[in-house]
């Protein structure tokens, strides 16, 4: 039997052929779905998909090639639920957030940001993150989901429009806006059956309350969005970081929560609502330490984010590098003031991770995601970072993976989410082989060998430049 390492160039070499029967023996193959672990596993790959997973003795004449993966750990490939291809993670990337236009125009950004597309993909993949769940941006973001579903190394794309929000962010408005305010429930309704010709994955409501915008005052129009999204059999997805419209979103029939309720801890009533509705839950934990971080030059990458992030956006997150007098306001208070910044990402933390676990308890389906592309939440590595977060908030090495894998899967929904996210017959073969078990100890997870994506196999090492 032929090595790993030997054996891969050859298989990429031959990869147009997806009738090649591939097959990867004496594994440990880990399947989150169902917490099951099988030792000394063999997974037959017919072109793009699992043929079958057996244990033991194998029949040599039904295998096809054998890739020798004794001591290995294969896993259903990674899937990020909350990404965003508008935005590059840079420090510019947001200027309605922090305006940084007198240093590099965003129309300049978001040239930049399409023409490093096939970039991005193949940082996700390196990652073993085989599937992501783009949750809104502006109408190019179909093509971005044509673009991926159309490239081999590229992550499979389930895509939102335009996010229906509550109110306005002009400095993102470049003619094609990522984040439209609708005003009223016929507006709404409008504005989804425009959408719908798109065939979106989701549909995605920014729910912002403020003095000005009271929670109240959106409510018809968020319920008037569903009703519409599901009349077209588009689920939604809603932006709800308040306790009172995580509630109302859930109860006009969101589908999916993404980010965690952080202003206060979750109570028996909000747990069984979710549980009644089956609601997703994305909690996004990393996201929310990311913007104070870096405006406040406290930024913490991990080794991951640092060897497979971007390093053209990785080197504009230092703000000392901006001159002074083109510093935003809001960041000049965080370097004024660093310590403050990091007591209000803790201050989160303490209320988001103690509900993240009460719902894991609960059995609320929680899916792992990491709203990629917000400044200094890096595409790709990110969601390492958020496997930390989520193993502070207690839960274990196993419901972790689960929340990658199979339960993201659900919230990726449609023909495609039904087949990735578990190893099994007819699944797509898009699969993560790592070098130590992430069971016992998280950190194994990004210790990645080789990451299968529709049944080709790139060995880890070949995957970025």
């Amino acid at each position: 039997m032929k090595t790993l390492t030997s054996f891969l160039l050859a298989v990429i070499a031959a990869t147009i052929v997806r009738a090649e029967k591939i097959s990867l023996v004496g594994a440990t193959v880990i399947n989150p779905v169902d917490g099951k672990v099988l030792p000394n596993a063999t997974i037959v790959i017919n072109g793009e998909k699992i043929e079958r997973v057996s244990m033991g003795k194998q029949d040599a004449a039904a295998l096809g090639k054998q890739i020798d993966c004794v001591g290995k750990f294969i896993l259903p490939g990674y899937i990020d639920t909350h990404v965003h291809f508008f935005q590059s993670a840079d420090l510019f990337t947001r200027p309605d957030g922090a305006d940084f236009n007198s240093v590099r125009p965003y129309k300049d950004e978001v040239a930049w940001i399409k023409s490093h597309l096939d970039d991005t993909f193949a940082r996700y993949i390196r990652c073993g993150i085989t599937s992501v769940v783009d949750v809104g941006g502006p109408i190019w973001n179909f093509e971005v989901r044509r673009k991926a579903n159309a490239t081999a190394k590229a992550p499979r794309v389930a895509v939102a429009g335009p996010l229906i929000s509550s109110i306005s962010r002009e400095k993102l408005d470049l003619g094609d806006p990522p984040i439209v305010k609708i005003d009223g429930p016929d507006q709404a309704r409008d504005f989804v059956k425009k959408l719908a010709e798109q065939k979106p994955d989701l549909v995605k409501i920014w729910y912002i309350v403020d003095k000005d915008h009271p929670v109240d005052a959106f409510r018809p129009t968020a319920r008037a969005t569903i009703e519409e999204s599901h009349a077209h059999k588009i689920r939604v997805a809603v932006h709800a970081t308040e306790s009172e419209t995580a509630r109302a979103a859930v109860e006009e029939g969101a589908d999916i929560l993404v980010h965690s309720v952080v202003d206060k801890p979750v109570d028996d009533a909000f747990v069984k609502l979710l549980k009644d509705h089956k609601t997703i839950l994305c909690p996004t934990l990393v996201v929310f330490e990311r913007y104070g971080r870096v405006f406040s030059h406290q930024l913490n990458l991990t080794p991951e984010e640092q060897k497979w992030g971007n390093p053209e956006v990785i080197a504009t997150l230092d703000v000392t590098k901006i001159p002074q007098d083109k510093l935003p306001d809001r960041v000049k208070a965080a370097l004024a003031d660093p310590k403050a910044a990091l007591d209000r990402i803790n201050k989160t933390y303490e209320v988001a991770l103690p509900n993240l676990k009460r719902l894991e308890d609960a059995g609320v389906t929680i899916a792992a995601g990491t709203d990629a592309g917000n400044i200094g939440t890096i595409h790709g590595p990110a969601l390492f970072r958020e496997f930390q977060l989520m193993k502070e908030a207690g839960l274990t090495n196993m419901q972790i993976l689960q929340c990658a894998t199979a339960n993201a899967a659900r919230l990726f929904g449609g023909e495609t989410g039904a087949r990735i996210g578990r190893i099994d017959n007819g699944c797509f073969a898009d699969l993560v082989i790592l070098k130590s078990n992430p069971v016992d100890d998280m950190a194994h997870a990004s210790d990645i060998d080789s990451v299968v994506k529709a049944g080709v196999i790139y060995p880890a090492d070949s995957i970025l430049p």
